[in-house]
């Protein structure tokens, strides 16, 4: 697989961060592997939380030419000084959110398994679509998106798709051919060493 052909890496943090320790762990992965865009995940709707996160990992991702975009906070993207906003519904708001934030910013949607919603979604504005869960019965309501999915969409579509969600290392080495970026994050976060275990993830990437 050529350089250019590889897919890039797409980091999305845990849902709850301990600030104490993470940011040392969100370092040691960056400086193991060459990571495109960070995103900021929390579960919780804990402003104090929400900012204090944004500060820390920002510091890091920009001291490495990292993205780093926060998931569902439009408001927080400019007063954080973060590069953009992840959605989670699909289709729906990436025409306003486009229009709020501008050309420059990121706005990605998450489409769940569906075709449909990612087309709604590229032809909206979105800079990416992402696909999954790709793995893991568990997740979800259990059905996942499917290799054929990626294949169609790397194919016909222009605007960047991203695998996440359940990943192995037989999927990422499935996946490869026919997907832009590989969204890592639980995969990783529960690992003694994450550095050490996206290596291990990624390595059918070579």
């Amino acid at each position: 697989m050529t350089e250019a052909d590889r897919p890039q890496i797409y980091l999305i943090t845990p849902p709850a961060l301990d600030l104490e320790q993470f940011p040392d762990r969100l370092a040691a992965v960056l400086d193991a592997v060459e990571v495109a865009c960070l995103r900021l995940a929390l579960a919780g709707r804990d402003e104090d939380m929400l900012l204090r996160s944004a500060d820390a990992l920002r510091e890091i991702a920009h001291a490495r030419d990292v993205a780093l975009v926060i998931e569902r906070h439009v408001l927080m993207v400019e007063r954080l000084g973060l590069d953009g906003v992840h959605l989670t519904d699909g289709a729906r708001s990436v025409r306003q959110v486009r229009k709020d934030l501008g050309a420059d910013a990121i706005v990605g949607a998450f489409c769940g398994i569906t075709r449909h919603e990612g087309m709604g979604a590229a032809e909206a504005g979105a800079d990416y679509v992402a696909f999954g869960p790709v793995g893991g019965a568990g997740l979800g309501d259990g059905r996942l998106a499917p290799h054929d999915l990626f294949a169609w969409w790397s194919e016909m579509i222009e605007v960047p798709v991203v695998a996440e969600g359940g990943l192995t290392v037989g999927l990422v080495e499935q996946l490869a051919p026919v997907t832009d970026f590989f969204g890592v994050g639980e995969e990783i976060w529960s690992a003694e060493d994450p550095a050490a275990a996206i290596r291990t993830l990624l390595a059918p990437l070579g």
